[in-house]
């Protein structure tokens, strides 16, 4: 009870301390007085949104520190789905040349079943974004957030692994919140104003990141300290607590979100864009996403600059990724930090990327989104870096400080930017194949990571993948903005 009073006073700190760039991007009083005033614009539905993020991220996040005790859990069963799994992971593991340690099959098991759900993201999000297109982000939404919420509790039931593994991948295909947020502040807010509403999705995601796994960390202690008869109860209640939150997520939206996208716009592209949504279940190629293929109302010039800016975006994330999964190998092997080291370390990461998010970023002014990305991409350029090369733990953190900083304005901003591409009518499907790409680039990053890091050595991957970040920075910057 005592936690959770500390992290609702926490909350309302938080939410009062960024409700003011939320209201002065529409252009209502700053708080407290603001907060009549944001029940009655568009601040509400960015306030609405975030809310929501925040619930959902705490409960998507809080089997993070449960998940190498939850598979070792699994391990004990003679599961053909665990065993075809640690068949593979212990294939990878032979080829790349990493140890043979216990920990390192865990964090490379848990990093296939993220590739899984990244991958399930990659082909999904363009249907939903299209779909949302069509019939209106809430019923999607909501929707979507069910899907969640289901398996949430068959997670709750899951006492083998194949059952889990049904959970995650339920949870992949429905989890369509985090694209159809984008969408929605898109909808509610002027190009101008843009970035600080994205902005406020990224501090949602850093906050999530932050208390969810402290959270199941929690869960997890009070497991240990517990004499359960049944083992699985251990993971049971934070199972049910992710799907209490889903449940209160789910009324949440339904009662306090309306409509972003009203029905005049989705008329249109119902009676003229027939094949919209047929198009966008064929964007499981990626060439086909890379395109673009499925955008109609777009200049050639648009056209080329969306594509040059989504393939920056994707070798980004790619490498980005990449190196933050490698993380926990890089910190294991050459500082020793044990699980609950590393949970600080990234709950550093995580702090820092919501105080850039909120204090930072919302101070930048408007046009400044390209600016800013670049900027960003080139404090992570010498992080990495120093990172791959830390023997002590200044530099590491030193490190961790520049790569957080960039973390917390990248993702953002380029979101920003893209979402002024298209048509008003297109802008769910738009937002829904730039994350797929980002999904896709997510399921393949870490591998590619781990093979480097394995092959050569940490400083090399670094190394590389810092000199590399160069690619996304020439190609962010030779995009154009969007014709007017």
């Amino acid at each position: 009870a005592l936690a959770w009073m500390q992290f609702w006073a926490c909350g309302k700190s938080i939410l009062h301390q960024w409700c003011e760039p939320v209201c002065s991007a529409v252009g209502v009083a700053k708080p407290p007085e603001c907060f009549s005033a944001v029940m009655a614009s568009r601040s509400r539905t960015i306030t609405v949104v975030f809310v929501s993020l925040i619930l959902d991220l705490l409960g998507f996040t809080v089997i993070l520190p449960l998940l190498p005790s939850l598979l070792e859990y699994y391990s004990k069963s003679e599961d053909p789905t665990l065993a075809s799994f640690v068949g593979v992971v212990d294939s990878f593991r032979t080829y790349i040349g990493a140890p043979g340690a216990e920990k390192f099959n865990l964090v490379l098991l848990g990093g296939f079943l993220g590739s899984l759900f990244s991958l399930l993201q990659f082909l999904v999000s363009p249907v939903i974004g299209t779909v949302s297109d069509v019939y209106g982000r809430k019923p999607i939404l909501l929707l979507s957030m069910v899907g969640v919420a289901v398996s949430y509790l068959i997670w709750a039931l899951s006492r083998n692994f194949t059952v889990f593994v049904i959970a995650r991948v339920l949870g992949g295909v429905s989890k369509g919140n985090i694209n159809l947020s984008t969408a929605i502040v898109t909808d509610v807010t002027t190009p101008e104003k843009r970035s600080r509403g994205m902005a406020m999705i990224g501090v949602a995601f850093s906050l999530g990141f932050i208390f969810g796994p402290i959270i199941g960390a929690a869960f997890s202690i009070a497991g240990k300290n517990s004499s359960f008869s049944d083992p699985f109860a251990t993971f049971q209640y934070p199972a049910i607590f992710a799907l209490v939150l889903g449940v209160l997520d789910i009324l949440f939206v339904a009662f306090m979100f309306e409509e972003s996208l009203p029905v005049p716009e989705r008329c249109k592209i119902q009676s003229s864009e027939g094949s919209g949504l047929s198009r966008a279940l064929k964007l499981i190629n990626p060439i086909s996403l890379f395109r673009f293929d499925a955008v109609n109302g777009i200049t050639t010039r648009d056209l080329r600059s969306l594509r040059q800016l989504s393939l920056g975006y994707f070798i980004y994330i790619l490498l980005f990724s990449g190196l933050e999964y490698s993380l926990t190998f890089l910190v294991h092997q050459r500082f020793n930090y044990t699980s609950m080291q590393q949970g600080k370390m990234f709950f550093y990461i995580g702090v820092t990327m919501a105080l850039v998010q909120g204090g930072y970023m919302r101070r930048r002014p408007p046009g400044s989104e390209k600016a800013t990305a670049l900027r960003g991409i080139m404090a992570i350029v010498p992080g990495m870096v120093i990172v791959g090369f830390a023997y002590n733990v200044y530099a590491l953190y030193f490190g961790l400080f520049l790569y957080s900083f960039g973390a917390g304005t990248v993702v953002p901003t380029l979101t920003a930017i893209a979402s002024t591409f298209g048509s008003d009518d297109e802008k769910g499907k738009v937002m829904g194949i730039f994350r797929s790409i980002g999904a896709l680039a997510r399921a393949v990053g870490p591998f590619l990571s781990c093979l480097v890091y394995w092959s050569y050595s940490a400083e090399v991957c670094y190394l590389t993948g810092g000199v590399l970040l160069g690619l996304p920075y020439l190609l962010v910057s030779i995009a154009k903005k969007k014709s007017d």
